[in-house]
């Protein structure tokens, strides 16, 4: 198959390349592991042949790894890198607030009754819950959050 794109339309290609691996390499199941090294292989293969059309000042061999990657120094810059940065503190922030309010639901009506809530019925129970720490975390972050200790721990 032969594909024609412009420079600009290869370096988009690039910059989803990318941002599909690094969101991929969260993934911690052991069972992910081939198809992230699938994903990083066809990245460094896409990414030598655009380092050949026109994106070498953007591209490097990496001796580490190697791969082909973005340059660390033009990656910072470039609009994948903002899209995953804000992809992992959205999943943050969300996550946190979440596991917040299914907590506390937990505590108003039993571990035994929360777990046959679907996750529909259990996020329709926890909206007063979630848009308080909504509330509290953007205009505080973590700062008022604490960890307490059981008796004889920490």
């Amino acid at each position: 198959m032969h594909i024609r794109f412009t420079e600009q339309e290869l370096a988009t290609l690039v910059e989803m390349l990318s941002l599909a691996v690094s969101v991929a390499s969260w993934n911690q199941k052991p069972s992910a592991d081939q198809k992230i090294s699938d994903y990083e292989d066809f990245e460094s293969k896409m990414l030598e042949k655009a380092a050949q059309n026109g994106l070498a000042a953007i591209i490097e061999f990496d001796e580490e790894t190697k791969r082909f990657r973005v340059k660390k120094e033009v990656e910072e810059k470039m609009f994948y890198h903002e899209c995953y940065e804000e992809f992992r503190n959205e999943s943050f922030w969300d996550e946190l607030t979440i596991r917040l309010a299914d907590r506390d639901l937990v505590k108003s009506i039993g571990l035994p009754a929360w777990e046959v809530l679907s996750e529909e019925e259990r996020r329709a129970r926890t909206v007063s819950w979630e848009k308080r720490y909504w509330d509290e975390f953007s205009k505080n972050g973590v700062e008022r959050l604490l960890v307490i200790n059981p008796p004889g721990e920490g």
